[in-house]
């Protein structure tokens, strides 16, 4: 990539270097002679598996392939000409590609998140229902939460009796309202729990998480037309399992246009993200303590589930310790099944409720992202540029069980 004549553009207070010719520039860009911070690279990329909004840390990451190698540490010198080396040392830099016609509706969100996020919530079963008390007790940086599902009796009694709430200290809660489906994406991120076909207790097979995937996808493709039409520009954390699947399969099917085929008309595949996998890091952590293993140095890779990757440590991996671990952790619901329960209150707790005020609040947490052709389960952040993951020097044989969780997903029939 020649570097050599880059040529800088001010919109918003952000700087533009825009890498590919047909990449758009917004109407009101101007030019600038040098380049200053934050630094976003614009880039024009169709492919449907392309990203649309990330961080990187080196140019030589613009073209690399999205895939379990971006977890790995990055080195070796950088390509970055002198004049860009003081605007992202130390700072990083995003990338936006303007083959998603909202690119910079969703960049502007970044650039200038509010301060006290609006939410919306679809669906209030067990899960819905336990993570909203959650967010209600816990979220003082959310100002209202919208709540809809199609039973309104259950609507009304959440409604009145989270707002009977008392905060434990001088801080506001977020409202509770009852919203109305149609106006269920003016908000700066949709939570989705709605989910049919759970296997009653005493109906389990290995994992009944999948058996779900079909019933939740139907239910989701109305969702996915709706954030679609809307023009929505928020988060859209898909919560009903299957997690990661689901996740892809509401990025296709809200860029899907009249003829069917994919548009890049809808959402960016980083407005979707997937919570599931923190309740398979907490439970991983649970037995890892029973074991004598340390707790805080456990990993969790890979999709809520089959194909679940448990790490014992980066540092002092051990396989036979890591897979104990995993199938624990992977089969952990099962135990809660066993006692004549759902197991629904860890997952909404660890899974969606912590790990979404992490995400909304800008901090490490574990999540589904997307990750060339399927989202992938690692620990990452929203930043102003976009998202990341975390990059750790991996063992190679953790990178390897990675590897082969990733190709289950990018093999999944969507």
């Amino acid at each position: 990539m020649d570097t050599t004549a880059l040529e800088y553009y001010s919109y918003n207070e952000v700087c533009l270097c825009r890498l590919d010719a047909g990449a758009a520039l917004p109407p009101n860009a101007r030019r600038e002679a040098a380049a200053f911070a934050p630094l976003y690279f614009v880039i024009h990329r169709r492919d449907i598996n392309s990203r649309g909004i990330y961080k990187i840390s080196s140019l030589s990451e613009l073209d690399a392939p999205c895939s379990p190698a971006a977890l790995l540490t990055k080195g070796g010198d950088s390509p970055f000409p002198p004049e860009l080396a003081p605007v992202i040392e130390g700072r990083g830099a995003g990338v936006i590609n303007t083959a998603f016609s909202r690119c910079y509706d969703v960049l502007s969100r970044y650039i200038a998140p509010p301060s006290r996020m609006s939410i919306a919530l679809i669906g209030l079963g067990d899960v819905g229902g336990t993570m909203l008390t959650g967010l209600k007790l816990l979220g003082r940086d959310i100002e209202s939460i919208g709540i809809f599902d199609p039973n309104h009796n259950i609507c009304q009694r959440y409604e009145m009796e989270l707002n009977q709430v008392l905060p434990s200290g001088d801080y506001p809660l977020p409202e509770v309202y009852i919203a109305e489906e149609k106006d269920i994406f003016k908000c700066d991120a949709v939570l989705f729990t709605a989910s049919r076909a759970v296997p009653p207790v005493g109906e389990e097979g290995v994992d009944v998480r999948l058996v779900q995937y079909e019933a939740n996808r139907a239910i989701l493709s109305r969702y996915a037309a709706s954030l679609r039409e809307s023009g929505f520009t928020g988060l859209f954390a898909q919560i009903s399992d299957p997690v990661d699947q689901l996740c892809r399969a509401v990025y296709l099917h809200a860029n899907k246009g009249r003829g069917g085929g994919f548009d890049f008309s809808g959402a960016l595949p980083e407005q979707i993200r997937g919570f599931g996998l923190g309740v398979m890091r907490a439970r991983a952590m649970y037995y890892a303590h029973a074991m004598g293993v340390d707790p805080c140095s456990v990993r969790a890779y890979g999709p809520h589930g089959a194909r679940l990757v448990v790490a014992n440590s980066i540092d002092r991996y051990d396989d036979s310790i890591s897979r104990e671990l995993t199938h624990l952790a992977s089969t952990a619901n099962l135990r809660i099944r066993e006692l004549g329960f759902k197991p629904y209150i860890a997952p909404a707790l660890s899974s969606a409720c912590a790990n979404i005020l992490k995400a909304l609040r800008g901090e490490w947490h574990d999540g589904a992202t997307p990750m060339g052709g399927a989202y992938f389960g690692c620990t990452g952040r929203l930043t102003k540029f976009g998202p990341e993951q975390r990059r750790e020097a991996l063992p190679p044989e953790l990178l390897r069980r990675i590897e082969e969780s990733y190709d289950s997903l990018v093999n999944f029939e969507y």
